[in-house]
């Protein structure tokens, strides 16, 4: 049980706050400014949880801590694909578009979400600095690392594209989703994957107290969920009937014609964008 629960609580946890995530992207926009004020409240407890929890090495402070990172990390996920932090380039990429010139063009549409998940990754280890309990920290960069292996796996080409979970006002990035049977990326991000979460394993199974027992047990159940994840973007699998309870039922979903989209032009696209 001092290694399942941990697994367990992981699982529900990434489970139900990606659905959730998935559920507020696809409300109507002007609901927004609502989920983003919410998600900035939660964000701010967060960090307050992982400073008050940094000097305790009891299990529960694990347990805190280790929730704390990932509501952290769940606000990047919230205010990119609500609009609010994206980056300065606002359409997507013409025919033709490949190459370096392309992959710049991906990195314009996301650059301030990406310094967002900086900042915040520094806050965060300036709160734990020199402290007992760090596994804020930790969930938080296995997070960032397996977004950005996700993020550059879609960009150069993957089977399972899962389109279905971009919200209609984000389309943009539509354009930066590539569909191939394989790209050179992919065998490395898998292996590396892999690597790390059989060596969390190997720490749990050798963890001395509970505390590191725990948190361990965490960051393992957390890193097989990315090896999970990188499979599935190879495998045509239906992925959205895990979360088929937070897509919408409705065609209005994500639209309002009282709506005002907050900060961004979602100006219909002219372009046709390349699946």
């Amino acid at each position: 049980m001092s290694y399942l629960l941990p697994m367990a609580f992981a699982l529900f946890l990434w489970w139900f706050s990606t659905g959730l995530i998935f559920y507020l992207d696809q409300l109507p926009v002007r609901t927004f400014k609502w989920t983003m004020a919410g998600a900035t409240a939660v964000l701010a407890a967060a960090l307050y949880a992982i400073w008050a929890s940094a000097g305790d090495q009891s299990a529960f402070a694990v347990y805190a801590a280790f929730t704390a990172g990932l509501l952290a990390w769940g606000w990047q996920e919230v205010s990119l694909y609500t609009g609010f932090v994206t980056g300065p380039r606002k359409h997507a990429c013409g025919a033709g578009c490949s190459g370096w010139r392309h992959f710049g063009h991906a990195i314009a549409v996301n650059l301030w979400h990406e310094v967002a998940i900086v900042v915040v990754a520094v806050v965060i280890l300036s709160l734990t600095w020199d402290s007992p309990n760090q596994w804020g920290l930790w969930v938080y960069l296995l997070l960032w690392a397996m977004h950005l292996s996700a993020r550059l796996n879609v960009f150069l080409g993957v089977r399972n594209v899962s389109e279905e979970f971009v919200p209609p006002h984000m389309a943009v990035l539509k354009s930066f989703l590539t569909r191939k049977p394989m790209n050179l990326l992919f065998p490395f991000s898998i292996t590396a994957a892999t690597a790390g979460t059989l060596l969390l394993f190997q720490q749990a199974l050798a963890a001395e107290t509970m505390a590191d027992r725990t948190g361990y047990s965490l960051l393992a159940a957390l890193a097989g969920l990315a090896v999970l994840e990188h499979w599935l973007l190879m495998l045509p699998l239906p992925v959205e009937k895990l979360w088929r309870w937070s897509l919408p039922h409705r065609p209005g979903a994500a639209k309002s014609h009282k709506s005002v989209p907050p900060r961004i032009d979602y100006t219909a696209l002219n372009t046709k964008l390349t699946p």
